[in-house]
């Protein structure tokens, strides 16, 4: 496919709304950086979404570009892209976000564009069009990232209870309630240099099959980078509100400590994922550490049947998400 296919029209629409969804993510998933550090009283809400946008922008100058590699190129085969399979992939994620944010469902934002990704490709050319090897290890990321967020999450909260054994529970809420302003700090800027490079993906593949940039290049044109941080962080800013109480409440009760170890084992689950290029959900990993963090006090402290629950909107987003796109896909193809 080359430029004379995609009118600067189209294209500038499909960049915005691109853009939109990067918008919808931050908005979407900004609960995720902030729901324990504002339901553990350490910061407001107004002052927790501004730290957390600040983060997402600043990962910008931390992260590379492996996620927006697998996304751009790892996913599904970029000679079957034009703006219909944009299209659809950017409309069936959108849709599926905007339901769950409805219902206050913290599913994820990632696995929704890939789901997205997968059944436009697939409602256009059928099943060829999939990369597997970048596909497989999205898949196997749902299982291990919120593992490895509650493997983590549990092992600080152990090994914070054994320093700080002979501390007052007074003295430890004091130390933690500055602690977790870094923690959060962490969790946000691991949340902007993974979910910022998906968006960044979709743009460059976009460009690639519209002719403008070539399939050999390392990383999409600067002002693609920029943009995508920029959408998450004001996404950011406005807030997910309806999830914040569901991650920071309903699974289990955190305290300034819990919070602290909860975002902890999700920055570095994070922050690992994106060195490997792996578009993981952060969603499913802050939720793998607060779990772990409560499981490490007792088991009864989780509230087992929301956190099925929410397992279950995973299992649900990338059947769902493939579904609606191959159906946005049928759409654009006759009014596009």
């Amino acid at each position: 496919m080359n430029s004379l296919h995609i009118s600067i029209y189209v294209l500038g629409l499909l960049v915005l709304l691109a853009l939109v969804f990067d918008f919808m993510n931050g908005f979407h998933d900004s609960a995720n950086a902030i729901a324990t550090v504002v339901s553990t009283g350490v910061l407001k809400p107004q002052s927790a979404v501004a730290m957390a946008a600040f983060f997402n922008f600043v990962a910008i100058f931390v992260v590379n570009m492996k996620v927006a590699q697998t996304i751009g190129k790892g996913i599904i085969d970029p000679s079957i892209v034009d703006h219909y399979v944009i299209f659809g992939a950017l409309v069936g994620a959108i849709v599926w976000n905007v339901i769950t944010w409805y219902y206050g469902i913290p599913s994820s934002s990632s696995h929704a564009l890939i789901g997205g990704l997968v059944g436009a490709a697939v409602a256009k050319t059928g099943t060829g069009a999939l990369v597997s090897a970048g596909l497989i290890k999205t898949v196997v990321f749902i299982v291990v990232a919120p593992l490895l967020g509650f493997i983590l999450g549990s092992i600080m909260m152990l090994l914070v209870s054994w320093i700080f054994v002979k501390s007052t529970p007074r003295k430890v809420d004091v130390w933690f309630r500055r602690l977790q302003l870094i923690s959060a700090a962490g969790y946000s800027l691991g949340h902007g240099g993974n979910d910022a490079q998906k968006t960044m993906g979709i743009i460059w593949m976009l460009l690639i099959a519209a002719g403008y940039v070539s399939v050999n290049d390392a990383h999409p044109p600067a002002w693609v980078i920029i943009s995508c941080y920029a959408a998450i962080s004001f996404g950011t800013l406005f807030g997910g509100w309806r999830i914040v109480k569901t991650m920071g409440q309903k699974i289990t009760k955190l305290k300034p400590v819990g919070g602290f170890c909860a975002e902890t084992g999700g920055a570095m689950t994070l922050l690992m994922a994106s060195f490997w290029g792996v578009p993981v959900s952060t969603t499913h990993t802050i939720t793998g550490a607060i779990v772990g963090v409560g499981s490490a006090q007792k088991a009864s402290a989780v509230r087992w049947g929301v956190a099925g629950s929410i397992v279950w909107a995973w299992v649900f987003t990338i059947p769902a998400a493939a579904f609606m796109s191959a159906v946005a896909w049928w759409i654009g193809t006759k009014i596009m």
